[in-house]
């Protein structure tokens, strides 16, 4: 009877689940039995369901393939399990479409990624056939380890108004800001595979449930985060001691680096961006380079930028004590069409650089074209180690003032000055140099 008894409520704790219970919110996605409720967008990977599980497989000669939910979901909690054995990307898009009228209906949308590879990015938010990576775990280091290859890994994906954020295996991996595709369904991605021998890899999902109503935020997690909304300060970094240098509609907080008020030309607030702006060769029009009225020694500058074909300009920091524009420079250039781009010493004159001193070590499609919005990133931290992001990549770091550094600048144009980017507090320079360059998402964070 104790037997019968057991295997009855086995029986039925199994049935709730395949059934969709909601007792405690939670709505199951996968019956467990076959596919209802799905459907198979562009390519042309093997999904089944063999032993209660959705196993998907890869075949050779197809594009990358989708099992999409037939319903859309806008705000939700969403956790899957899966399983991989040998090494195979995939990913879980969210909030994603599929529609005649993009690229011939190309799924895209956000994606949470799976990645096994030593790059190890795991739980990062990717933009399927957009933006491309919006959250590389580069940003988020000690999350690199949550994936377990050969075991079941527990995805957790919590999109609520315009914060999303992933955690894998209870680590918390990303956290974007974003309100690009506010509705959209969740698909299995089987990725296309380049080489035929890494046909028939496969790839296992089980216990994939959602919860759409009454829904309540994981507590507030300490990583990075990435906020796409222009000149907007998210709670999350509010908490992390972040604050807008630029508002989206003055210029309260700036001024002249050669006087005492902002410049009356060659600068403009517009549609939430400033802009330095070309002056064809007039001096007249020119306004010089700018500051913060404010201060700062060790921090962390976030910053999106948007220059014209050929331009050039620059994020300056550590300035003063040799003049009120000489300092390290955030290199902002057209790499392709400015021609200072080709000069110093091994691309240090490049996007991103440690102008006259270190090149950026960057891949080109982590590099957004001119007319396009990139995400720059500038930490100096108090022990003196500095380093420059472009994108969600790291691609610059130094040490000020240890040997290696002051090399460097023995060999630069700064030479001849006297401790060289070494004072203690310093404003932000936006500089002019003579292009139109577009700023906007201006945020910083002291570090202590």
């Amino acid at each position: 009877m104790q037997k019968f008894i057991t295997l009855s409520i086995s029986f039925i704790v199994l049935l709730s689940v395949f059934s969709g219970c909601k007792g405690d919110g939670w709505e199951y996605l996968f019956n467990g039995k076959d596919l209802e409720g799905w459907k198979q967008l562009n390519g042309e990977a093997k999904y089944e369901v063999v032993n209660g599980e959705i196993v998907g497989t890869t075949v050779a000669n197809t594009p990358n393939s989708f099992l999409a939910t037939e319903k859309t979901y806008s705000d939700f909690i969403f956790e899957v399990e899966l399983l991989l054995t040998e090494e195979m990307n995939s990913g879980i898009q969210f909030r994603s479409e599929s529609t005649p009228e993009y690229n011939n209906g190309r799924v895209h949308g956000y994606q949470c990624e799976v990645d096994p590879s030593d790059r190890a990015w795991s739980a990062g938010i990717y933009d399927e056939a957009r933006r491309g990576w919006l959250y590389p775990v580069d940003l988020n280091p000690a999350a690199k380890t949550a994936f377990k290859m050969g075991e079941w890994n527990k995805y957790r994906i919590e999109c609520i108004g315009n914060s999303l954020r992933t955690w894998l295996n209870g680590v918390p991996v990303a956290h974007v800001i974003d309100d690009m595709t506010p509705e959209g369904f969740i698909a299995l991605q089987v990725h296309a595979i380049r080489d035929k021998k890494h046909e028939g890899r496969q790839i296992k999902w089980r216990n994939i449930r959602i919860k759409t109503e009454n829904l309540v935020p994981s507590p507030a997690e300490d990583i990075y985060v990435v906020n796409l909304i222009p000149n907007n300060l998210s709670k999350a970094e509010a908490s992390q001691g972040f604050k807008l240098l630029f508002d989206g509609k003055t210029t309260n907080g700036w001024k002249s680096a050669t006087g005492g008020t902002f410049p009356k030309e060659g600068w403009e607030v517009k549609d939430g961006v400033l802009s330095v702006l070309d002056n064809g060769g007039d001096a007249s029009k020119k306004g010089g380079d700018i500051i913060t009225t404010e201060k700062f020694g060790a921090f962390e500058l976030k910053f999106d930028f948007n220059l014209d074909e050929g331009a050039n300009s620059g994020v300056k920091y550590c300035i003063g004590n040799n003049g009120p524009s000489i300092g390290l420079e955030y290199q902002i250039i057209d790499d392709e069409r400015h021609t200072d781009a080709k000069n110093g010493i091994g691309g240090n004159h490049s996007l991103a650089s440690l102008y006259d001193l270190i090149a950026a070590k960057k891949e080109e499609r982590f590099v957004k074209k001119p007319g396009e919005w990139n995400r720059g990133r500038i930490v100096l931290f108090p022990d003196n180690r500095g380093e420059h992001w472009l994108n969600g990549r790291k691609v610059v770091e130094y040490t000020r003032g240890d040997s290696a550094f002051n090399a460097l600048v023995a060999k630069s144009k700064y030479a001849k000055f006297k401790n060289f980017a070494m004072t203690a507090e310093s404003p932000v320079l936006l500089q002019d140099h003579n292009n139109t360059v577009h700023f906007r998402s201006i945020k910083i964070k002291p570090l202590n």
